[in-house]
């Protein structure tokens, strides 16, 4: 990355705010859902401040799952459809290019449902994007 990049803009302390606002999010996301929080697997997740943070995290009953925050839509899944953190990318874009289709042939849809379909669309793109960049998980 460049030197003027948001996150180089930066200070460590804005840094460490966004991953606590990233990882509060997260959790609040986990429990709307009925997961409850115990723990994080810190080595193994990854974030690209100010984009995207990918979380493993421990439940209350030992499962493990992969939860992605940042500026996209927040959402997980169970870590046994991603061995890693750049894997887990790989699902939420092919995933969300999949549910941007569903919702746009879906009879019915609304002008807030196709807005949603552009917006899992272009951040799938994105997420590729992140996914095919080897320099960003060199010594990952």
């Amino acid at each position: 990355m460049t030197d003027n990049t948001p996150q180089n803009e930066m200070t460590d302390e804005q840094r460490s705010e966004w991953v606590r606002e990233q990882f509060q999010k997260a959790n609040k996301h986990l429990a709307e859902n009925g997961v409850l929080f115990e723990s994080v697997v810190t080595n193994e997740s990854r974030y690209l401040v100010p984009y995207l943070a990918v979380w493993k995290i421990k439940d209350t009953e030992n499962a493990f799952y992969w939860v992605m925050s940042g500026d996209l839509p927040t959402d997980f899944i169970a870590d046994s459809m991603a061995a890693t953190a750049r894997d887990a990318i790989k699902h939420f874009a092919m995933s969300w290019q999949l549910k941007s289709a569903n919702l746009r042939v879906s009879q019915g849809a609304d002008k807030a449902s196709l807005e949603y379909a552009a917006l899992l669309e272009s951040r799938a793109e994105g997420l590729h994007a992140i996914h095919n960049q080897d320099e960003l998980w060199q010594g990952v």
